[in-house]
């Protein structure tokens, strides 16, 4: 935490520089990088470089910077330091250097959707998901560096995987037969020089295993995605990045998302939890965000979603491609050259993608609001405010709040409100950010920072644990209550 007393933006000097000392911390951070790699530390290695790709978007003012994302990067730093300083340890905590490529030997994958893929780090371009017949899933990646312009052409690129004679489009709703098939860990096809491919008819989301993706019920889908706590390397988080399948009805629009429910297979009846939909990608140049809003402004639409569990926020997804319900009346209507799919990063949705409210007779749900948010209303929200506070500004900072009274008024809270162990850490926080050391001669010496890093260690991963509890239980509210 020593690289942090002085706040994330340091105060200039003369001529505009940043003060020597803020430099030669980042120096540090970037030199400690460079040993981990030596030392085959590739996890604390990655760890490091997302803090000073923090530090510098804060020093910036970059307008994608958020302090929560500095926060969780220096998490994850202390945290694989404090892992590797305990002891003997297994190889998820030393991390790997490279994807590794593993033999596949023939495989026929089926085409699922695209997904458009724009980094922070200034890289552009197309995931394309596919499913094996057994039902693992598989990607192949066109990503280089550029930015909206490369993922937006990306998506109709050729695919480089042994010279298929089809783009990402086509494979997206078509399929390959490979032989000599190499495959990583997370599951990328790799487009080595044995590799090679036929294209073969695709699959639709009724057949095979994308129609078991559909009948498994939400919330046992979501439960499995969220089944890694705070320990977790978060470039190892392949089950979480999988998507789910769901049938829903939408409700309606509410602010940034699209509220929807849970169709019961059953019955057809909506059920379950309230489902928010929030873009996959914001970016104004990408589909996402006009898609949603058309498919909000239409109640009573019922709809198959390909989806990626949102695991910061209650009961939310992030969509990836849409399809019409077979058998129902009011639903998507798609053309035919998009064979029965809509990937919603690349294919606009018109008006007469989606009937009328008299087209189709179906009832119409009544008005509907997202109502409370379980987390956000939260009282998490002062540990947040705390943890944040020491990124940004400082020891300092947090010793002042304390001294201000803030930190007992925010323990007595979440006392009255059952989180005792976050008052308990939120108070040794606050503790440990004021303490002072004196010498035999009384005089004030610098205070342990080991102490302080450690305390808001304990803070911040309880508050992550807490508040994946929470996204948890959000996803059962409603078969509660049904119940």
């Amino acid at each position: 935490m020593g690289p942090f007393r002085r706040g994330t933006r340091p105060r200039q000097r003369a001529g505009g520089r940043p003060p020597r000392r803020a430099g030669r911390r980042l120096a540090e951070l970037l030199r400690a990088a460079h040993t981990a790699r030596l030392a085959d530390l590739h996890r604390a290695e990655a760890a490091a470089l997302r803090v000073v790709r923090g530090l510098r978007s804060a020093r910036a003012r970059y307008s994608s910077h958020r302090t929560a994302d500095l926060a969780a990067a220096l998490r994850e730093l202390l945290l694989t330091t404090a892992l590797l300083r305990s002891g003997p340890t297994d190889r998820a905590v030393l991390g790997t250097a490279r994807r590794a490529y593993k033999p596949g030997g023939a495989l026929r994958v089926h085409g699922v959707c695209r997904e458009p893929v724009l980094s922070a780090t200034g890289y552009g371009g197309v995931v394309t998901h596919l499913v094996t017949e057994d039902g693992r899933w598989v990607s192949i990646a066109d990503i280089k560096p550029g930015g909206p312009a490369r993922a937006r052409g990306a998506g109709t690129a050729p695919v480089s995987v042994g010279a298929a004679a089809m783009d990402h489009s086509q494979l997206s709703r078509g399929g390959l037969l490979i032989s000599g098939a190499t495959v990583s860990a997370d599951g990328r096809l790799g487009s080595g020089r044995g590799v090679r491919a036929t294209p073969v008819a695709g699959m639709d989301w009724d057949s095979g295993p994308l129609a078991e993706l559909f009948a498994r019920p939400l919330a046992a889908a979501v439960a499995e995605r969220l089944a890694d706590g705070p320990l977790a390397d978060p470039e190892q988080t392949e089950l979480l990045r999988r998507p789910v399948g769901c049938e829903l009805v939408v409700l309606g629009a509410s602010a940034d998302s699209v509220l929807a429910r849970e169709v019961d297979r059953a019955t057809g009846e909506p059920h379950g939890p309230l489902v928010r939909l929030v873009a996959a990608n914001r970016h104004p140049d990408l589909a996402h965000t006009a898609n949603l809003a058309r498919l909000g402004a239409h109640p009573g639409l019922r709809l198959r979603v390909l989806a990626r569990v949102e695991p910061d926020r209650a009961a939310t997804l992030r969509p990836l491609a849409v399809a019409p319900v077979p058998g129902a009346s009011c639903t998507l209507r798609l053309p035919a050259e998009w064979q029965g799919r809509a990937d919603l990063g690349y294919d606009l949705l018109q008006g007469a993608h989606v009937p009328a409210p008299d087209e189709d007779g179906a009832a119409m749900p009544g008005p509907v609001s997202a109502g409370p948010d379980p987390l956000g209303d939260s009282p998490l929200w002062r540990v947040r405010r705390q943890v944040e506070l020491a990124v940004a500004g400082g020891r300092r900072a947090v010793a002042e709040a304390a001294r201000s009274g803030g930190a007992r008024t925010d323990a007595a809270a979440l006392r009255r409100t059952g989180f005792r162990a976050a008052a308990g850490l939120s108070t040794a926080l606050a503790e440990e950010a004021d303490r002072r050391q004196r010498d035999v001669f009384g005089r004030l010496g610098d205070p342990s920072a080991d102490r302080y890093a450690e305390q808001w260690l304990a803070a911040a991963l309880h508050l992550t644990a807490a508040e994946r509890e929470l996204v948890r239980a959000t996803w059962h509210t409603g078969e509660a209550a049904a119940g």
